[in-house]
């Protein structure tokens, strides 16, 4: 999959309300209810004790996105959590000891995620639920897809065969009470957390000028780019500290989005709004000559702008390059080895903002 689009969003969205009956309508789909028990809400939780509810969708790709705890543990086996795109299924369900088995053709289980919030200083659990059309179903812990120590934190299997042809968001419980924080679901796409964020304002700055950027870079066939730079060497700059850029071996590019300023909303009501987004573009060369690392620099910049000017800077109803500056690293020290070349783009794009 790739980072959402402008036009992609969660077209399902609770924050605590009646699923039956969410408190806005707007581009928000209305959750169907079964089950016997009475849900009600409860310290800005809906808490569930015995109701499942779902949505139909008509697409074949899902991303489920839930937070919450418990307030009494459900039995082991407990489903809360299904996809179902026609063709495969797959099913989230509570496993001993606050784990979670990710439920398809294979069954894999996470660690202790604490849903009952017993740990020290403990915040309800994020569960993201996603399917593919070819039927891969994945499912993020916490929105963090590696930790520190480069671990995993997520399960993925592929779903069970279904040829039932139904289609099916689900989630809830029948068995011990869960208070169902937040629930958010999208029919445009099986989403990882760095693909779609939780907010739309996350989503259309980091993902969309950021990452996107990078992936832009990395699927280029420019000669530069593609011969000179390795796609581990092409990165979002999180962290430009010394310590971490002389982990990366030149010539690298890193990613960086400045700044965002929005002069005014094009619409009454706030329905539509003009942004301005600075992409910074860190070229980095190496050289005992300075002039070949120099050359190399501006020969990799030459294919970044050209790649995202052509790709990313002409579409008249997304995103359209307003303005650019380049600023070139001349040696001034005798033991001077390294060259950053500094791209700076200026984006504007046209938001709605009634998705959110």
């Amino acid at each position: 999959m790739a980072v959402a689009t402008r036009t992609d969003y969660w077209d399902a969205r609770l924050n605590g309300d009646n699923p039956v009956s969410p408190t806005d309508t707007s581009l928000n789909e209305v959750w169907t209810k079964t089950g016997s028990g009475s849900p009600a809400a409860s310290g800005g939780a809906w808490r569930v004790s015995d109701n499942d509810y779902h949505i139909t969708p008509t697409t074949t790709a899902y991303t489920l996105f839930t937070c919450f705890n418990y307030n009494s543990t459900p039995n082991n086996g407990e489903v809360i959590m299904f996809l179902d795109n026609g063709t495969h299924s797959v099913q989230v369900q509570v496993a001993a000891g606050g784990t979670f088995s990710l439920v398809g053709a294979t069954t894999a289980t996470s660690p202790d995620l604490d849903p009952d919030m017993t740990d020290e200083e403990p915040v309800p659990l994020i569960l993201r639920l996603t399917l593919t059309s070819a039927g891969v179903a994945t499912l993020y812990y916490r929105e963090i897809i590696e930790d520190d120590d480069a671990t995993d934190l997520f399960l993925q299997v592929n779903g069970t065969n279904d040829s039932s042809g139904v289609k099916k968001i689900q989630w809830g419980n029948n068995t011990g009470t869960i208070d169902w924080q937040n629930v958010y679901a999208s029919t445009f796409g099986a989403f990882s957390p760095d693909e779609m964020m939780e907010s739309a304002f996350g989503s259309q700055t980091l993902l969309q000028m950021g990452i996107e950027t990078v992936n832009v870079l990395k699927d280029s066939k420019r000669t530069f780019i593609k011969n000179y730079v390795s796609d581990s060497a092409i990165l979002y700059g999180y962290d430009l500290s010394s310590d971490m850029i002389s982990r990366v071996y030149p010539p690298s590019i890193h990613v960086v989005l400045k700044n965002l300023t929005s002069p005014q909303f094009d619409a009454l009501g706030g329905v539509r709004i003009e942004q301005m987004f600075d992409v910074v573009i860190y070229v980095t060369t190496r050289g005992t000559d300075y002039k070949n690392a120099y050359r190399l620099g501006i020969n990799i910049m030459g294919d970044v702008f050209d790649e995202l000017y052509s790709a990313t800077g002409t579409s008249p109803n997304d995103n359209s390059l307003n303005a650019y500056t380049a600023e070139f690293d001349t040696k001034m020290d005798n033991d001077e080895v390294v060259c950053v070349h500094i791209l700076t783009l200026t984006y504007r794009r046209l938001l709605s903002m009634l998705s959110r």
